[in-house]
């Protein structure tokens, strides 16, 4: 695998630090607080770059969790997805899954400073990325840390007559080292529970959940919510620390994901439900027109 130049943040009131690879997809590989590595690495990078395996954050676009077929249909118009081209990957069902930008090479790096990283992705200059995903735009993602908190910032600026639809995501993979997963407390707000299929795709059916706290125990999770009310509170926390994931705009929808195979837990910010590419439900952007979504890790 090639060598990928990383850029690691400092947060200048603590020893926090953030590493991103903008040549592997913007993906962030580590958050680190004093030598205390936060984020999951699962398989590593290479096995993200090589594989899709995915590790630490990555960004899931443009659209997040899977799409119940190879196809969608946005205004009229109808997209065939080609799984192996234009980024398009499937999962063991067949179905589409996390977007087309995973280790995306193409990432324009734009402002770097101690505590800032900023990344843009023109899609109209990305023949391959408008077959999978016709709407042409500008991507650009910003991560800043400073006072303990990692802050990702997602505007998506129309830049034609399209209209661009907003169904993204992200997938933190968040560990406590030293604590055993068992011991690992998480805390949800309220919001809607909705039930998936054997293949991970909602039956529609719709649940109220209120706000929980629980142990993690032996539990496997893998829920999706919708009705995530802005500023709404993800924790986990165990032993002395404690991680909060803030989705302080754009994020209506939520996956919460904890295998028993991995000692990590996700609370995955998403601006639309699983497979609402495919059935509606999400927001636009207007032509000329700018949407921001944005999410913060904040470490007690």
């Amino acid at each position: 695998m090639d060598e990928f130049e990383t850029v690691t943040l400092r947060d200048p009131s603590s020893p926090l630090t953030a590493t991103y690879v903008p040549g592997a997809g913007m993906v962030a590989t580590s958050l680190s607080d004093d030598g205390v590595e936060l984020l999951g690495q699962r398989r590593g990078l290479h096995a993200y770059v090589s594989n899709h395996k995915t590790m630490g954050i990555p960004i899931l676009y443009p659209w997040a969790n899977r799409l119940s077929s190879n196809g969608y249909g946005v205004d009229g118009a109808v997209v065939t997805l080609t799984p192996g081209t234009g980024g398009v990957r499937n999962d063991p069902h067949g179905v589409p899954i996390h977007g087309i930008l995973a280790a995306y090479r193409d990432w324009t790096v734009v402002a770097t400073e101690e505590s800032r990283l900023c990344a843009e992705l023109d899609f109209a200059a990305r023949p391959g990325l408008l077959a999978s995903f016709p709407f042409p735009h500008l991507l650009s993602l910003e991560a800043t840390l400073a006072d303990r908190t990692l802050t990702v910032t997602t505007t998506v600026t129309a830049t034609t007559g399209a209209r661009v639809p907003l169904c993204f995501g992200f997938h933190p993979y968040l560990q406590l080292p030293g604590v055993p997963r068992a011991q690992w407390q998480i805390e949800t707000p309220a919001m809607r529970y909705c039930p998936v299929n054997a293949w991970g795709i909602p039956t529609g059916q719709k649940e109220e959940r209120p706000a929980s706290a629980e142990t993690l125990g032996e539990k496997f999770i893998d829920d999706g919510y919708d009705d995530v009310a802005p500023g709404s509170v993800f924790a986990l926390s165990g032993g002395d620390r404690r991680i909060e994931v803030y989705f302080d705009c754009g994020y209506t929808a939520a996956q919460v994901f904890a295998p028993v195979d991995d000692d990590v837990v996700c609370f995955e910010p998403m601006a639309a439900p699983t497979d609402a590419l495919r059935r509606g439900g999400y927001r636009e952007v207007a032509p000329g027109e700018s949407a921001v979504a944005r999410f913060r890790i904040k470490v007690a």
